[in-house]
């Protein structure tokens, strides 16, 4: 068993944390981490499993999400849908799941008196669930219409098609939720088989945060415990990072706003940049105070909204600069962001980096607030990371960041050669949105 007490000095002589946790497996693999908050009167408890949408073969696109939504249609102690949401809502508790490319995560939080009932119910869940063939086909329907909710959505589609350009004919690289044409072949024993293979109790950790005994909660685990492991757990497919064929893609939408997603590789989640990429996200996009905000939006008026996100997987990543902004204003828009990606390579002020950093570290300390924050920060870290930082780690490892450290990481990302770039908006053409990429540098 590892305990970690977290008791140290405050960070950079300006933070005071406690954060501690205690890990230990079961002997079926299971990863078992509870993280003491003695002053909290919730409890979040969430398991995550270590597997997602870039596990999937080409004809079952989807089935780790159609899965995590079938989770929730009844066991055979809560036959029902509604004896599911009901158990949780009557102690005025909260249950949701989530689905992304490596992860699947079911959490759960209650008032400290009902823990007992979100770990029966989330055990429940996982090792019950009846998967009726009416309940599938319900969830068919539901899953059909989520994804053309998110296709009529032209930021979010921008967003897709900017991952197809990134990871082109790659699981990593298309929709989380499948397509309609993978949803509509998903069966039952494709997604028992899934299931049997990524459900693994190796592949899971359960996570609880608040006023709990480690001790406690390995008593509640007794059925998870007794899990068997799969030996055909499936092994993460590398992604493949090659110069691409297409860099560009427009889809025709008739709207009043033009959806621009620019966009290349990045690094992964344990790369030794990862930090000085994130502040580097911070000085460009996050916040108004953003060197892309305050040129595109408050100096020039081209965009109404512009910002940054990273995306950090276990082998590779992204960087993506979205804006939506007046059709007319797109190129113009696209090439004002390129000439600022181009400036912080050869101009970053030490005021911009400290701005970035308070930021950054800001966010994280107030991400640590509560039950829920702190079982995500050890849940991610210990199914994707393989380990655990502790938030003076980051504090520190961000304090160190230097100004040639942020020019060094946009120089290597902010190739000439790397850029895609997804449109949606009215365009038939691609000619002039073309030649901005063959003009770049």
């Amino acid at each position: 068993m590892e305990i970690f007490c977290g008791m140290k000095n405050n960070l950079s002589g300006e933070y005071d944390i406690q954060a501690p946790y205690e890990r230990s497996t079961m002997p079926n693999g299971l990863r078992v981490i509870t993280a003491l908050m003695p002053a909290t009167r919730s409890i979040s408890a969430a398991l995550y499993i270590g597997t997602g949408s870039r596990y999937e073969e080409d004809g079952e696109a989807g089935v780790s999400h159609y899965l995590e939504h079938m989770l929730f249609k009844g066991t055979n102690k809560r036959p029902h849908p509604k004896d599911v949401s009901e158990e949780i809502e009557r102690v005025g508790g909260y249950i949701n799941a989530s689905t992304d490319k490596e992860l699947t995560i079911y959490v759960s939080r209650v008032a400290r008196p009902h823990l007992p009932v979100a770990i029966d119910l989330l055990s429940d869940m996982l090792l019950n669930s009846k998967f009726e063939i009416n309940e599938i086909e319900k969830e068919r329907q539901v899953i059909l219409e989520e994804i053309h909710q998110i296709n009529d959505i032209p930021s979010q589609k921008s967003f897709l098609l900017s991952e197809g350009l990134m990871w082109p004919n790659q699981a990593i690289g298309r929709d989380i939720a499948g397509t309609p044409e993978s949803v509509r072949g998903i069966t039952k024993t494709m997604m028992l088989d899934y299931m049997g293979k990524q459900y693994s109790p190796n592949n899971i950790s359960l996570v609880v945060a608040g006023q709990v005994s480690h001790a406690e909660i390995e008593d509640l685990v007794h059925d998870l415990s007794e899990m068997k492991n799969s030996s055909q757990s499936r092994d993460m497919v590398a992604a493949l990072n090659k110069t691409p064929e297409k860099r560009l893609s427009i889809e025709y939408r008739k709207t009043e706003q033009a959806s621009i997603c620019l966009s290349f590789p990045a690094l992964s989640v344990m790369d030794p940049d990862r930090h000085p990429l994130d502040l580097l996200s911070a000085i460009l996009g996050e916040g108004m105070a953003s060197r892309l905000f305050l040129q595109l939006r408050e100096e020039q008026g081209l965009v109404y909204d512009v910002g940054t996100s990273v995306s950090k997987l276990r082998d590779t990543g992204s960087m993506t600069i979205y804006a939506g902004t007046e059709p007319k204003n797109a190129p113009k828009a696209i090439r004002g962001i390129i000439d600022e990606l181009s400036r912080v390579s050869n101009d970053l002020k030490e005021s911009e980096l400290n701005r970035a950093r308070e930021l950054l570290k800001g966010r994280l300390l107030l991400g640590l607030e509560d039950t829920r924050g702190i079982s995500s920060w050890l849940g991610y870290q210990e199914t994707l990371m393989d380990q655990i930082y502790t938030p003076e780690d980051v504090v520190k490892s961000l304090d160190s960041v230097t100004v040639e450290d942020i020019k060094r990481v946009a120089s290597k990302l902010f190739r000439n050669d790397l850029y895609r770039l997804a449109v949606v908006g009215p365009f038939r053409s691609e000619k002039r949105f073309q030649k901005i990429l063959e003009n770049i540098g």
